[in-house]
């Protein structure tokens, strides 16, 4: 099995921070999926600056919130409109709403159960 890490452009909003993040552009984030290490998690990334932590989280809601609003303890998924997602992070030191292109996600995905599925020791002969 082997690890999936793949970066995504979004657009992140903190209420630590008052601008808009449409004046800023598109940042980096980071996707990850260590099927050793939890099969059940996916990895997010944030880049430094305020809201900067990485995620951990069911990759069963990743999927599921982006058909639909789900929710699991401080993570929160949902479609928005037909091309985007929003992952909503919320935690003590405030919350950090993180806007994806749906496909990016999807790809992710795809590629986690791809990873998964891979045996975990290839034997040549």
């Amino acid at each position: 099995m082997s690890v999936v890490e793949q970066y995504a452009r979004a657009h992140i909003v903190t209420d630590a921070d008052d601008r808009v993040d449409e004046e800023r552009g598109a940042v980096r984030v980071a996707l990850r999926y260590d099927p050793e290490e939890d099969p059940r998690a996916v990895r997010v990334g944030l880049p430094p600056g305020p809201g900067s932590r990485e995620w951990t989280f069911s990759r069963s809601l990743l999927e599921q919130g982006l058909r639909a609003p789900a929710e699991s303890g401080s993570v929160r998924v949902w479609p928005c409109g037909r091309v985007q997602a929003v992952v909503e992070f919320h935690s003590a030191q405030g919350c950090s709403v993180v806007q994806f292109e749906t496909k990016t996600l999807l790809r992710f995905l795809r590629r986690t159960y791809t990873a998964a599925a891979e045996p975990a020791h290839s034997v040549s002969g």
